[in-house]
C-alpha cells in the first residue's frame, strides 16, 4: 500500500456514508482517497483492471458495483470522462438510477466541501469550448502576481481534489469541461466564465442546445458572470444573465463593449479605459488570445485586483505548452508549438495570427471535414509539409494553392521546414498546427509538440525562447 495523499482536500461531506465510485484514472483515484481520508466507506470500481490495480496498491477498497447492493449508497462519484446520459448511459449511472442513487463528480465534492468549509474561499471556474486552459493559467498567474495563495487545477493540471483544502484567503482556479459540469449541480463559483460555444462533444451530449445548456449551469449561479458575446449561442446566454438583473461581464475580441471588458487589436479595454496590451507577449498571439486574456481581466477584475497588476502580469506570462507556444528563433524563422490544435477550428486561429510567410506543418489523424474550412487563410502559406495519416487527403485540398512537401513524419518535416523558413531573409513562423489528432504517429498531443520542441532546439544555431533556455 503507499501513503496517503500529504496535499488533498478531504471530503467530509460523505463522512459516515457508503459512496461508489466508478473509475480510477488519476482524478478517480484521488476522489476515492480524498473520500476516504474524509471519513466515508468507499467502494471503487473500473471497467479495465489496470485502474483497479492500482486502486488497491493505493490500499482502495475495490469491488464489482454490479453485484453491490445500491440501496446502502449516498451517491456514485463518476469519473468525468465516462457517459452519463449519450450516446446511452454507462451500465453504472443506470444502476445508480435506478437505485435513485445521486451521481456527481469531483467538482462537486470540492463545491460542497468549499461550502461547509471555506463558503467565501473565492472560487473561479472557467469553461467554453476553447480558450479554456490559456484562460485558467492566466488568471492564476495573473493572482499570483497580485500575491494571492492560488490553487489551480481541474481539468488542467492536478485534480481539483489534490488542491489544498478550502481556506478563506485561498483563491481557486478550475477549468471545467462540459463533463465535469454535467456532475456538479451545486456549481456556484465566485466567479464563472464563459468563453465561446462551437460544436463539440456532441456524441456525449447529443445536440448543440444540450451541451450549450450544461456549459451555461456554470454561470447561472456564478456570483459573477463573465461572458464572451462573440458568438450567437455565448450572447443569448449573456442577455438572459442581464434580463434577469445579475452581475455580469460582456468580454468580446470583436466588437467595442460600452461596458465590459474588450480587445481591440492587441489592447485590451474595461469600459473602454486601457487597462493592458499584449503585444509584447507572443504567447497571446492572435485574436482567440486576446478574447482569452479579457475574459481573465475581466475576472480578476470581479476580484478586485487592480488594472496596474493585470497589465504588469500580462507582461511575464509565459503560456502554456502546445499552445502556440514560441520554441525559439533561427535566423528569419519563428518556431511555433501549436500542438494543441487537434482540428481545423483551432489551426484556423493559428493561421489567422500571422499575415504570412508560414511554413506549416501539418498532418496526423484526420478529423471529419479535413481542412477545407481553412482555405481563406492559403495566401497566409509559403509552404506546407504534410505528415501521418493525413497526408493525401491534405495534399487533394491544397493542391493548386499552397505549394507541399509529403514529409510522412515529423522529423523529416521540421528539417525540411527550418531549411526553407532560413533561406531568405523576409520573417518567416515554422509553425506546428496539424489539425488533426495525433494517434497515427503519436500518444497525443503532447508527445507530438513534446517532440517538435525537441526538434527544433537541436537544430543548430537555434536560440531558445525564454521559456526553453536551459531545455
Amino acid at each position: 500500500m503507499r501513503a496517503r495523499l500529504v496535499r488533498m482536500i478531504p471530503v467530509t461531506t460523505f463522512a459516515g456514508k457508503r459512496v461508489a465510485v466508478f473509475g480510477l484514472g488519476g482524478s478517480g483515484l484521488v476522489t476515492a482517497e480524498a473520500l476516504i481520508a474524509g471519513g466515508a466507506e468507499v467502494v471503487a470500481w473500473d471497467d479495465g483492471e489496470a485502474g483497479r490495480a492500482k486502486a488497491v496498491q493505493a490500499g482502495i477498497p475495490v469491488a464489482d458495483l454490479r453485484e453491490e447492493d445500491w440501496s446502502r449508497f449516498a451517491a456514485l462519484v463518476l469519473s468525468p470522462g465516462v457517459p452519463l446520459t449519450h450516446p446511452e448511459p454507462h451500465w453504472s449511472a443506470k444502476l445508480a438510477k435506478a437505485a435513485g442513487v445521486e451521481i456527481i463528480g469531483d467538482i462537486e465534492l470540492f463545491c460542497r466541501e468549499r461550502a461547509k468549509v471555506a463558503p467565501d474561499a473565492p472560487f473561479v471556474a472557467i469553461t467554453g469550448t476553447n480558450g479554456k486552459s490559456t484562460t485558467t493559467a492566466l488568471i492564476a498567474h495573473i493572482l499570483t502576481v497580485a500575491g494571492k495563495n492560488v490553487q489551480m487545477g481541474g481539468n488542467i493540471g492536478r485534480a481539483i481534489l489534490s488542491l489544498d483544502p478550502p481556506a478563506p484567503d485561498r483563491f481557486y482556479v478550475i477549468e471545467c469541461s462540459s463533463f465535469q459540469i454535467d456532475l456538479a449541480p451545486s456549481l456556484a463559483p465566485s466567479v464563472g466564465i464563459l468563453l465561446n460555444l462551437t460544436p463539440d462533444h456532441l456524441d456525449r451530449h447529443g445536440t448543440m442546445e444540450n451541451y450549450a445548456a450544461i456549459k451555461e449551469r456554470l454561470v447561472a449561479k456564478a456570483d459573477t458572470a463573465v461572458v464572451g458575446v462573440d458568438d450567437g449561442l455565448s450572447a443569448a446566454i449573456a442577455a438572459r444573465r442581464e434580463r434577469a438583473g445579475r452581475p455580469m461581464t460582456r468580454v468580446s475580441a470583436a466588437h467595442p463593449q460600452a461596458k465590459g471588458v474588450h480587445a481591440e487589436g492587441t489592447k485590451l479595454f474595461r469600459d473602454r479605459e486601457p487597462i493592458a496590451d499584449l503585444a509584447g507577449n507572443g504567447s497571446l498571439r492572435g485574436r482567440h488570445n486576446a478574447q482569452n486574456a479579457a475574459a481573465a481581466a475581466a475576472a480578476v477584475l470581479a476580484l478586485g485586483i487592480a488594472p496596474s497588476t493585470i497589465a504588469q502580469a500580462v507582461e511575464s506570462f509565459v503560456g502554456l505548452p502546445h499552445r502556440m507556444e514560441e520554441v525559439g528563433r533561427l535566423g528569419p524563422a519563428l518556431f511555433i508549438n501549436d500542438s494543441k490544435a487537434t482540428n481545423a477550428d483551432s489551426t484556423e486561429k493559428a493561421l489567422a495570427a500571422f499575415d504570412g510567410g508560414i511554413f506549416w506543418i501539418l498532418g496526423g489523424k484526420p478529423k471529419e471535414g479535413g481542412i477545407t474550412s481553412l482555405t481563406p487563410y492559403f495566401a497566409h502559406i509559403a509552404k506546407a509539409y504534410l505528415i501521418g495519416e493525413a497526408t493525401e487527403a491534405f495534399a487533394a485540398t491544397l493542391e493548386g494553392h499552397v505549394p507541399f512537401a509529403r514529409c510522412g513524419t515529423l522529423e523529416v518535416a521540421v528539417a525540411a521546414a527550418a531549411g526553407d523558413a532560413t533561406a531568405g531573409p523576409s520573417e518567416a513562423v515554422v509553425l506546428l498546427s496539424p489539425a488533426c489528432a495525433s494517434y497515427d504517429q503519436f500518444a497525443n498531443f503532447g508527445a507530438r509538440g513534446d517532440r517538435f520542441r525537441e526538434l527544433v532546439l537541436a537544430l543548430p544555431g537555434i536560440t531558445p525562447a525564454a521559456s526553453n533556455r536551459g531545455s
